[in-house]
């Protein structure tokens, strides 16, 4: 699963303009520290240890010292082992929104909203969904893999940062590289079977279920996907395929292990019928620039495959739930659950990120100015570029050969060396 994160930041990468190429991937990938820290700080405990009004959890001790890493779980797991496995969702639910902003948020900024958005928002969601006692796992809420607590969370954060930050100055551009692209893709479409039948945790009935729903949701969506852009533009295209792909492994996160076969093709459909079309028809009348469609994709694809869940959860599939979906002989019970925790989810996010926005905006500029952003936020932010030109470096020192900085102390001299066969 840590694999998924470098993953993700190929796929966001590959999609950006070349001026921010840098920017989104360090982006991406530097919250791989910043969250492991928060998370054995305290995160963890308050995800997962004790219970506050089924909100919160309490922090016993900082760096677990409050926690007894040894003591198996009743699944069979050392505490140690489920304190890893949750580690990963912590590192990659923030990097997902990170796909809204690119090109114009300050690296400053999103340092520490990250920071008050994991304590003030991801931890109490975690906590309400699947902790003890928590709200919404306590009204029978089914979200196996994540569907609430990481997509339908990270996609309205996007939507809600993408409202402040208003529209980009240079809103069209090429993709800077499409293989990084399908590489992403597919690093996370492995990542996330570690993802969805991880969540079983065990090798059981559950985890094979995932494992295979995973994949036929995310083939259904892919496939989904193309028909579309050739009904639509003629053509099938390989940034498509890959964004459906992506839009089925959302669509069936928390359904994963509830659902059959015949379901999670089904969740896949709709997940991408239902984000190709908030992208494509939606979302250019709302002025709201989602660079990268974070919110397109887990927002909408997250909500689909949390509501479908209350139609297609199977008791044969699952036996261990309290109520099936509409479609299995459940009623309607299960439906409305999952609505109430859908709509509840999206309420506490996009209030909590609107008020954390506006507080830190009082203490730090969010966005870039707007020569930065045209020139793009490798070189403003970072004084990087993704391209390393040896062109560029042979026209500025054409007596010195083209080796990297940290070379040139041993090896730059070999350009004044005399040529003894002129």
């Amino acid at each position: 699963m840590w694999f998924m994160t470098p993953g993700l930041a190929f796929f966001y990468g590959g999609m950006v303009s070349k001026g921010n190429v840098v920017n989104t991937m360090l982006s991406v990938f530097y919250i791989t520290g910043i969250a492991i820290l928060l998370w054995v700080g305290g995160g963890y405990e308050l995800a997962f240890n004790g219970n506050v009004l089924g909100i919160i959890g309490r922090i016993h001790g900082l760096f677990l010292s409050g926690v007894h890493l040894t003591h198996v779980m009743g699944t069979g797991l050392p505490v140690g082992a489920y304190v890893l496995f949750q580690m990963m969702f912590a590192i990659i639910t923030p990097a997902l929104f990170v796909g809204a902003v690119v090109g114009r948020m300050h690296f400053k900024y999103l340092t520490w909203f990250i920071v008050c958005w994991s304590v003030l928002v991801y931890y109490p969601l975690v906590h309400m969904v699947w902790g003890p006692g928590g709200l919404l796992g306590g009204l029978g809420m089914l979200d196996f893999a994540g569907g609430t607590v990481i997509h339908i969370n990270a996609g309205v954060t996007a939507l809600v940062l993408s409202v402040f930050l208003g529209r980009r100055r240079v809103s069209r551009f090429q993709p800077y590289n499409r293989p990084w692209v399908l590489l992403g893709t597919a690093i996370l479409w492995i990542g996330w079977y570690g993802f969805n039948a991880g969540s079983a945790l065990g090798v059981n009935r559950a985890a094979v279920t995932a494992a295979l729903t995973t994949s036929v949701a995310a083939a259904s969506a892919l496939v989904a996907w193309m028909v579309l852009d050739v009904y639509r533009t003629g053509k099938p295209t390989l940034v498509g395929v890959c964004t459906g792909a992506l839009c089925g492994l959302v669509g069936i996160t928390p359904a994963a292990g509830y659902v059959t076969c015949a379901g999670a093709a089904v969740i896949g459909l709709v997940a991408t019928i239902a984000s190709y079309s908030f992208i494509q028809l939606v979302k250019p009348h709302l002025g709201v620039d989602d660079t990268l469609d974070a919110f397109g994709c887990h927002g909408v694809s997250g909500i689909v495959g949390s509501l479908l869940t209350g139609v297609f959860a199977s008791k044969d599939v699952a036996p261990q739930i309290k109520h099936a979906g509409v479609l299995y002989g459940g009623g309607m019970r299960l439906l409305l659950v999952q609505l109430l925790g859908t709509l509840v989810t999206v309420i506490i996010v996009a209030g909590m990120v609107a008020l954390i926005t506006v507080t830190l905006r009082r203490c730090l500029p969010m966005r870039v100015g707007a020569q930065e952003e045209r020139l793009g936020l490798d070189l403003g932010e970072h004084g990087e570029t993704a391209d390393y030109t040896v062109a560029a470096l042979r026209a500025s020192t054409p007596d010195v050969l083209n080796y990297p900085d940290e070379f040139t102390g041993q090896l730059g001299g070999l350009g004044h060396l005399p040529n003894k066969r002129r």
